[in-house]
């Protein structure tokens, strides 16, 4: 079911009074999704779908995965953090995951942005072009 603007804007704006400091506040959200749970309006279940889904994209923004064939040492860890928050701003949060099937190489994944320097993909691109 596609979002009319009228409920599109309203979560916006809910969207919105949620945000601190450029991030959403999860208590300020809770609170926010409790009020217009409990209104009884039209189209509640709606706004609080497209206000899920802001929050959702905010979260994602601020997150990063770092998948890499083998285990990092803390100093390249700390590298690749620093590097990664000089792009995407401070409190970026990280985590880190080794993925043997990369077979070399890294991924890194900021909400939609993906970074693929993994020998596997090296490897997909080539046999692409043959």
């Amino acid at each position: 079911m596609k979002a009319s603007k009228r409920t599109r804007r309203a979560a916006r704006r809910l969207y919105r009074v949620c945000l601190v400091n450029g991030r959403v506040d999860p208590d300020k959200a809770r609170q926010a999704a409790q009020r217009v749970a409990g209104s009884g309006q039209r189209g509640t279940i709606a706004i609080l779908g497209d206000f899920l889904r802001l929050v959702r994209l905010d979260r994602d923004r601020h997150r990063a995965v770092i998948e890499t064939a083998a285990g990092l040492t803390d100093d390249v860890r700390r590298d690749v953090q620093a590097g990664l928050e000089r792009t995407y701003g401070q409190g970026l949060e990280t985590s880190f995951a080794v993925n043997p099937g990369l077979i070399g190489g890294m991924r890194i994944r900021v909400g939609s942005d993906v970074y693929d320097g993994s020998v596997r993909a090296r490897l997909a691109a080539l046999e692409a072009k043959l």
